[in-house]
């Protein structure tokens, strides 16, 4: 992928986690059944929907920072040994911070 498309895909990830995360704010904020057996599932769920959650928020993180890392131009270096990422690891996953050396 060309700069250009990394900035682009990155964008596009960024919105789409942003607008994730807002819905699961707001499902969070409707009012609960009054139902006890209810309860107990929409609690269930509340537990899958905070991971979720909490998984989005971590990755928008990863995304945001890989914007920032493109704007001050040291997309694609290594944050440990400061060598170049290998563009196929990359093109897998944009938002890594390490090469594959460094990830073991």
């Amino acid at each position: 992928m060309t700069a250009d498309q990394i900035t682009s895909f990155l964008k596009s990830k960024q919105n789409e986690l942003s607008q994730r995360i807002a819905a699961i704010e707001a499902d969070f904020k409707k009012g609960r059944s009054a139902n006890f057996a209810e309860q107990n599932t929409e609690r269930e769920n509340d537990d899958v929907l905070d991971e979720i959650h909490q998984e989005a928020k971590q990755e928008l993180e990863m995304v945001n920072n890989a914007i920032l890392r493109i704007e001050q131009g040291v997309y694609g270096l290594c944050q440990h040994c400061e060598e170049q990422i290998n563009p196929q690891r990359l093109n897998a996953l944009p938002y890594t911070t390490t090469c594959i050396k460094c990830a073991k």
